[in-house]
């Protein structure tokens, strides 16, 4: 591993609202950097009451100007719901305000329901056939600007913005490996496919002008705490918020439970407990293990790190602890000539 970052969501707590999601966002990514994580990513999502991102171009620019160094950009950005110009425009935009630190993450769902995916006004394909033309598509607006060429980004024309392409089937794995773009799988909430994923984009990957050698991330939770049991607590959180999700009640990001046991059963019960089954969940030792064993069984280049905590202090430590812990692995890593 040579990286870790962040995936933040913007989580609006339950009894508070966007303002605050947005000021713990920028406040987290303070703390990120310092703690020498390597990016900030914020992800779409509409008509989700508990999460705040779904502008997510504009909640990117909030956190690049209140950050000096970290890489900020989407994990991420759902193609399908906008004309790929309007994303090289506001991507060329945000790399203009802030050279070479801005990432462009690509997702091929809508990121939301379809009633609300047909609001957002793009006739869809269910089957997702244009994801690769709109992929080449936006890769071409930010090439350079041709003499008389009638319409280009501004900005964005000849600019060179990251471009990943996110998924959690193998579709993305074999599109990303095709065009020769990094690769992140979704692991953190749906990693049934990971392992085929990451065999088949770094099998299949065809060097390109961007990239010469596959380049793979892969996401987990991490919710670390002083002991085992108040990180499981804390984590009962997610846990509760994929409940509802499962439930057709999507809410405001609940409080830990009062009774983590029922949670815990009606995790098992629902089958969420297979969504999040990558998760460092305990103490600094447990996590340690766990993130050391996902590493080792994924060999992941980088490490993308959720871990949404309902208490922001608490949340700042798990990060905290994360960082830490990772910092310590590649440090080991590189000393070991690995």
């Amino acid at each position: 591993m040579r990286h870790f970052s962040v995936l933040d969501l913007a989580p609006i707590p339950e009894g508070s609202d966007a303002t605050v999601a947005f000021r713990n966002s920028l406040d987290l990514a303070q703390h990120a950097e310092r703690w020498r994580y390597h990016r900030f990513w914020l992800a779409e999502h509409h008509n989700m009451p508990g999460i705040a991102s779904a502008a997510t171009a504009v909640v990117i620019g909030h956190v690049a100007a209140g950050t000096t160094s970290i890489r900020v950009g989407s994990g991420g950005v759902m193609l399908p719901n906008h004309a790929p110009l309007v994303i090289a425009e506001q991507f060329g935009t945000l790399n203009a305000l802030f050279p070479g630190r801005i990432d462009l993450g690509l997702g091929r769902a809508p990121g939301t329901d379809m009633r609300t995916a047909q609001a957002l006004r793009r006739n869809l394909q269910s089957d997702g056939d244009t994801f690769p033309q709109d992929v080449l598509e936006l890769q071409g607006w930010f090439n350079p600007v041709k003499p008389g060429q009638p319409v280009q980004a501004v900005p964005g024309g000849g600019m060179q913005i990251p471009i990943w392409l996110l998924g959690s089937s193998l579709f993305s794995a074999q599109l990303a490996a095709a065009l020769g773009l990094p690769f992140a799988f979704a692991s953190h909430f749906a990693p049934d496919m990971l392992m085929d994923a990451l065999s088949i984009y770094r099998r299949d990957f065809r060097p390109s002008a961007t990239l010469e050698r596959p380049y793979a991330m892969a996401g987990c939770n991490v919710v670390a705490a002083e002991t085992d049991q108040e990180a499981e607590r804390l984590f009962t959180s997610l846990q509760q918020q994929f409940l509802n999700l499962r439930r057709g009640a999507p809410g405001k990001f609940p409080p830990p439970a009062a009774d983590p046991e029922s949670i815990k059963q009606a995790v098992r019960l629902s089958g969420v407990h297979r969504a999040l089954a990558c998760s460092a969940v305990g103490s600094p030792d447990t996590v340690r293990a766990r993130i050391q064993d996902f590493i080792k069984r994924t060999e992941i280049d980088e490490l993308m790190i959720s871990g949404p905590v309902f208490d922001h202090a608490a949340r700042l430590r798990s990060f905290e602890v994360a960082g830490q812990i990772c910092a310590d692995l590649i440090h080991q890593n590189s000393n070991s000539g690995n």
